[in-house]
């Protein structure tokens, strides 16, 4: 068993010897004035009374003066073992001070050790005065050996109970502080992750929404300025769309500062009129041939806005990188859910050195409604994403019945 060491173990300790304190001082006080007043003057008299004093005296410094739980209390402890035995030597009543000051050993020892270590030394040097002046006698058998033994071994399985006890609750204690510890660890953790989460998700949308809308202003911008002087009827539609394009980026923005919706304006209706509105817009700005084949799912809001999120950051890809002259776009209903192909005729790219923020994001966004992301391309031949997010099959179903 190891020292009981520890906040829990000091407050176990400095309450119970605030309990003891009232009755030691009672029984020193009650020793002292049976010695003056009982005791026939003598040797053994001042004796008795100076090894109650030193007694009484350290105890007093230890009181006083607990700073040094280490030195001062095994000092004390020495003094009361050997002031014991004196008094059994003087023939002086001992036994109650021995008593009374038996939980001292457990409660200034700190360790099973050491105050075992005290007790029997305590219990040696009383035996040893009694013995010293009693001789082999029946008296010193029959009484004090056997009496001081009980005492001693009484003590010993109380103090050791005690130990026990506190060492118990030193454990939980720990256990429940370590607990405690990991809960507020879980939960900074949490707090970190969600608002790494809610940044994440605020990138995406503004790369979704604002940064998408300035790249398609500057292409528009420099399209409008090339062709201003050749075509003036095509540099002023590209003006209206970069109006449109800010003013809408402008509605996005706001809904971004404002209460973090989603934004994009999202109306109730037809997802398949929503796509297909993003595609003539596309069309009309680009001058691409778009081919459409769009179905019209149920689907709801999450779900619309993964779709419409994915044809405008493909949109935007093919826009930037592709040089294509067709694209293609499919919306499908199938068994286990809905499917979205966009392909363009364009140059292609290795798939594997792609390191754009748009990809990514895009899967991260399908994979939040248990979706996935295929990109399939090669330099020369063009590329093909396809975006496939399941559905519930009574949806589905209900879908196929109309």
């Amino acid at each position: 068993m190891t020292a009981l060491t520890g906040p829990l173990a000091d407050t176990f300790w400095a309450t119970s010897l605030r309990r003891w304190n009232t009755v030691c001082w009672a029984l020193f006080a009650a020793m002292a004035v049976g010695l003056v007043t009982m005791d026939p003057p003598g040797g053994s008299k001042y004796g008795a009374l100076a090894l109650l004093g030193c007694v009484v005296l350290s105890y007093a410094v230890l009181d006083r003066f607990p700073d040094n739980p280490v030195v001062r209390p095994h000092v004390y402890l020495s003094v009361l073992a050997l002031a014991l035995g004196g008094l059994a030597y003087l023939r002086s009543s001992y036994a109650a001070l021995f008593i009374v000051t038996l939980p001292h050993y457990w409660m200034f020892g700190r360790s099973p050790r050491a105050s075992m270590g005290f007790l029997g030394l305590a219990t040696a040097t009383t035996v040893t005065g009694s013995w010293i002046q009693q001789g082999w006698t029946a008296e010193f058998f029959g009484e004090t050996l056997v009496s001081t033994l009980i005492v001693v071994a009484v003590g010993v399985l109380l103090g050791l109970w005690a130990h026990a006890v506190v060492a118990q609750s030193a454990e939980r204690a720990r256990l429940i502080e370590e607990l405690e510890l990991a809960q507020t660890q879980l939960s900074q953790a949490h707090q970190r992750q969600g608002a790494a989460d809610e940044r994440e998700r605020m990138a995406r949308d503004i790369h979704d929404t604002l940064a998408q809308g300035f790249a398609s202003i500057i292409v528009l911008a420099e399209a409008a300025r090339a062709g201003v002087a050749d075509d003036p009827q095509r540099s002023t539609q590209q003006l209206r769309s970069i109006e449109s394009t800010a003013r809408e980026n402008l509605a996005d923005a706001r809904e971004l500062v404002s209460s973090g919706a989603q934004p994009g304006h999202f109306a109730a209706g037809s997802v398949a009129q929503t796509l297909r509105r993003t595609l003539d817009r596309f069309a009309e700005d680009t001058g691409l041939v778009v081919d459409a084949d769009l179905a019209d799912p149920d689907c709801d809001q999450q779900t619309r806005i993964a779709l419409l999120r994915c044809t405008q950051e493909s949109l935007a890809n093919v826009r930037k990188h592709a040089r294509a002259t067709t694209v293609g776009a499919v919306l499908a209903r199938q068994a286990y859910g809905v499917e979205l192909e966009i392909t363009d005729d364009g140059t292609g790219f290795v798939v594997e050195e792609s390191t754009g923020f748009g990809l990514d994001g895009m899967r991260k966004r399908l994979a939040e409604l248990g979706g996935s992301l295929t990109v399939t391309s090669s330099v020369g031949d063009g590329t093909r994403v396809l975006a496939v997010i399941p559905m519930e099959a009574t949806a589905v179903e209900s879908e196929v019945a109309v």
